[in-house]
């Protein structure tokens, strides 16, 4: 185990949070809030721990998927524990626990709260809290591949630990320039976005948030109701490019370099879109009003669906009092999530392509047992490797799923509650049903919950496995005997001084 390069990673991942925090000590600097120190405390803090920690570039870049895993899942939680601080210290979230929790929605882009009083915030906490998402959303350690020098197929273990599907390829023949090219079209649209809210006579500041949370598919509102009374054209912006944001950036990268028929090949971005408009149709038939009107029910039910299967968790409607088939459809979109290589969470479409088909395959054989047949994606043969990947995939969130509730059920809520609350945290979707609502919190719960919520947003966002690995014996053991070798070569130096 490579310890040296994990403390640097980890060091570089402090800087870069410290340098982030500036940003809304700007925001406090415009509207003239106090709460602005705290961030700036913090941000100093950051600077000189992650200086500190850096000081000393490591004699061996090179690590191993191992590594970049563990340097992963530590650099997840070290960014949560001080971006949470700014929050207690300000006294708007004055428990660690809450404030953790709400930090920890924020980064992996889930958008679960425990608030009740959003707009009770300070300026630049929302800004904050807003921007989590942001920097949640393609990841602060694919923004550090484009940045920190590492050899060999290094890059290529780091990507695969945080980027989100089943499988991580390179757009390009460097994978720093993947990184570069990746960040520049999540640029690009966040800043399309912008534009076209402004566009709509959104304030600034509103279409800041509201682009962060879209962009990366969060769904931090700034409003206590969270979309509902922004106008029909906001609400179709927004939608648009939550669907746009849950999409393979691949897609993008083909599209931009005018290779549109690879782009349509794309059979996950073609599931996606059926997907989709097969769901809207479902919802807009079962809740019409005559009220709304046609255009109306299409827009709250393109809206939901959208806000759902990506992840984002923004409401333009109080879904919790919809018939039980459209609930049920936005649960199944809770599970199905958005596609692999998107800022979206859940268990992501291609998965369930390749299982779908596996299955598929596997009756063919019970028909025609001397008939070979492989699973394709993309027209390309899906390998051995990835298949069972995709099935212990499932497996373990079943398991953790189920952990997780029976965790959860001793503070003694209903189990439509639970259940989804469950669900919206380990797919990184935000509201769920029942207590737990678009309208609703999860302040409720108790601190232990919380804190299993807060290991399950977190154990979604990094695919699981990153995350579970932490708890096997051998990883503290290797980096434990690392440090002892690392001691006796100091000694046997100083000796020989």
């Amino acid at each position: 185990m490579n310890s040296c390069i994990i403390r640097y990673i980890l060091g570089y991942i402090l800087k870069l949070e410290g340098a982030f925090l500036f940003l809304p000590c700007i925001v406090a600097v415009i509207y003239r809030e106090t709460a602005g120190f705290s961030y700036l405390f913090v941000a100093v803090v950051c600077l000189v721990l992650g200086l500190f920690m850096t000081r000393k570039k490591p004699k061996n870049t090179v690590f191993y998927l191992k590594e970049g895993c563990v340097a992963t899942a530590l650099s997840w939680i070290l960014m949560s524990v001080f971006g949470a601080l700014p929050f207690c210290l300000t006294g708007e979230i004055p428990f660690f626990i809450d404030a953790l929790f709400e930090t920890v929605s924020g980064f992996t882009t889930t958008g679960s709260s425990i608030l009740s009083d959003i707009e009770a915030l300070s300026h630049c906490s929302l800004f904050w809290r807003s921007f989590t998402h942001w920097i949640g959303g393609m990841g602060i350690l694919v923004f550090l591949l484009a940045i920190i020098p590492l050899s060999g197929g290094s890059h290529m273990n780091l990507m695969r630990a945080e980027s989100p599907g089943p499988s991580v390829g390179k757009l390009v023949p460097k994978l720093r320039q993947t990184a570069r090219l990746l960040y520049l079209i999540y640029v690009g649209m966040t800043i399309v976005q912008i534009i076209l809210l402004l566009a709509g006579n959104m304030p600034l500041f509103d279409s800041l948030t509201i682009t962060f949370g879209t962009a990366g598919t969060g769904g931090f509102a700034i409003k206590n109701d969270s979309m509902i009374n922004y106008s029909p054209y906001l609400q179709w912006v927004t939608t648009v490019f939550m669907i746009l944001f849950g999409v393979n950036f691949n897609a993008y990268y083909f599209l931009l370099f005018r290779r549109i028929g690879k782009a349509l090949r794309m059979e996950e971005v073609r599931c996606y879109i059926i997907i989709i408009v097969a769901a809207t149709a479902i919802i807009a038939v079962n809740t019409y009003n005559t009220a709304l009107g046609a255009a109306g029910t299409i827009r709250h039910a393109a809206f939901q669906v959208a806000s759902i299967i990506t992840t984002t968790g923004y409401a333009t409607t109080d879904f919790n009092l919809w018939p039980e088939a459209s609930k049920t459809v936005l649960v199944f979109l809770m599970f199905i999530g958005a596609c692999a290589g998107s800022t979206g969470g859940g268990v992501k479409v291609s998965r369930l392509v390749v299982l779908v088909k596996s299955i598929f395959r596997e009756l063919r054989s019970y028909l025609h047992p001397n008939i070979v047949r492989k699973v394709k994606l993309d027209g390309k043969p899906v390998d051995s490797g990835t298949i069972s990947a995709i099935h212990v995939y499932f497996f373990t969130l079943i398991i953790l799923f189920a952990l997780s509730l029976f965790a959860v059920s001793f503070d003694g809520h209903d189990f439509i509650t639970n259940f989804t609350a469950v669900a919206t945290t380990i797919n990184n979707v935000g509201p769920g049903l029942g207590m737990v609502g678009p309208v609703e919190n999860f302040g409720f719960f108790s601190p232990f919950s919380k804190i299993i919520l807060t290991f399950d947003m977190l154990a979604g966002r990094l695919e699981l496995f990153p995350l579970l690995l932490l708890f096997h014996p051998s990883i503290w053991r290797d980096m434990s005997t690392r440090r002892l070798k690392d001691s006796r070569k100091a000694e046997k130096k100083l000796a020989a001084h």
